[in-house]
């Protein structure tokens, strides 16, 4: 009778692991070029949509080629939401200091993150999303450069975001998170169930238009007030 229960339990066990595996194996979008990242990629997806009800806009990025992915930072879920709805692999932009997180970092790492130290080298994150947009990767960040709600005091945009799509030539697509119930936190945020919605806009070519007027445009777009 013991071995019998054992062997339920067992075959319960691996089939439901299984399961998980296969499910989270089908609802992977983005091509990571590994296994796990991969079913990571699927597990968010799952998550974002039936934890925080994610629902609105997915972003379909050009097949090749660089690009620039920007939204407005309300919570540290934002990345989270990112990630579920692209279909190519974001490299974000992030603070040395989230970076440094002991138990995120091999996640940040392995994600190909890129670290900015804002206070004394931020001109060397530039320079490294530079050339991941260069090799035909994406890049994503918060032109805010950091969480910013709307009903703080305006704060300017940074503006790494147009000097990388002006000497790249990278199209930059901009997002617009409404409805996570942790705005203005970060990792509890991730486990406060939302009701999400997403919308993103037309792309913006910076390279031969003015600056400001690329920097306005990103501006319109991510802090628009929900109707």
């Amino acid at each position: 009778m013991l071995l019998l229960t054992v062997l339920i339990s067992f075959v319960f066990g691996w089939f439901g692991w299984r399961g998980i595996i296969v499910r989270v194996e089908r609802a992977n979008v983005a091509d990571w070029g590994n296994k796990w990242l991969n079913r990571l990629d699927g597990l968010n997806r799952i998550f974002c949509r039936h934890f925080h009800g994610l629902d609105g806009d997915a972003l379909t990025l050009p097949k090749k080629g660089g690009a620039l992915v920007a939204s407005n930072h309300v919570s540290g879920l934002d990345p989270l939401l990112m990630f579920a709805s692209c279909d190519r692999p974001l490299r974000f932009i992030i603070a040395r200091e989230q970076y440094e997180r002991w138990y995120l970092k091999w996640l940040f790492r392995a994600a190909g993150c890129i670290p900015v130290e804002r206070a004394r080298r931020p001109q060397a994150a530039l320079m490294a999303a530079k050339k991941a947009l260069d090799a035909g990767e994406v890049v994503a960040l918060f032109p805010h450069g950091t969480i910013h709600l709307d009903h703080h005091k305006p704060r300017k945009l940074k503006r790494g975001i147009v000097w990388l799509g002006k000497r790249t030539g990278a199209p930059i697509y901009t997002l617009r998170i409404d409805g996570v119930r942790g705005k203005g936190l970060t990792l509890l945020s991730v486990w406060i169930p939302s009701r999400v919605k997403l919308r993103s806009f037309p792309q913006i070519i910076c390279s031969g238009h003015d600056e400001q007027d690329c920097l306005d445009q990103i501006q319109q777009n991510i802090s628009r007030v929900p109707v």
